[in-house]
């Protein structure tokens, strides 16, 4: 994603973040692949095992079952060691649901975006912002 380019995604979750991207082409669960006192990939079939998603921009296409993975992700963003934001590339029920009840149980927002996630790439720094629309505006910073 080069720095001029911002895209704009639709939220299921809509709040401000900003972090560096961790990119997957798989879909990763919460329930039984991260650890939600850590943020570490625990699940030993994904890419990522043993990378922490906590502070970072989740990248991925979509989320991965099991309906239990809503609580994993907000009982990790009530630790604090969840992502700072989720994109995917198609909405999630289940992601969101954890990110909702997070928001209404603890008051802790973490955005959750669709969008076209192609030419995101590691390391990249992330801001997630509400547009003026009500859209989300993802760009490089």
């Amino acid at each position: 994603m080069t720095r001029s380019v911002e895209r704009s995604g639709t939220f299921q979750l809509a709040g401000k973040a900003e972090g560096q991207a961790l990119v997957f082409s798989q879909p990763l669960s919460f329930w039984g692949g991260i650890d939600a006192e850590t943020g570490d990939i625990i699940d030993h079939s994904h890419p990522g095992l043993g990378q922490n998603v906590a502070g970072k921009i989740l990248v991925m296409p979509s989320g991965r079952g099991s309906s239990s993975s809503s609580s994993v992700l907000a009982e990790a963003i009530r630790r604090g060691t969840a992502p700072a934001g989720i994109l995917l590339q198609r909405p999630d029920p289940i992601l969101a649901v954890g990110a909702i009840v997070a928001e209404f149980l603890y008051g802790i927002s973490m955005p959750l975006v669709v969008c076209e996630v192609a030419g995101i790439v590691p390391g990249d720094e992330i801001a997630i912002d509400v547009g003026a629309d009500g859209a989300a505006v993802i760009r490089k910073v």
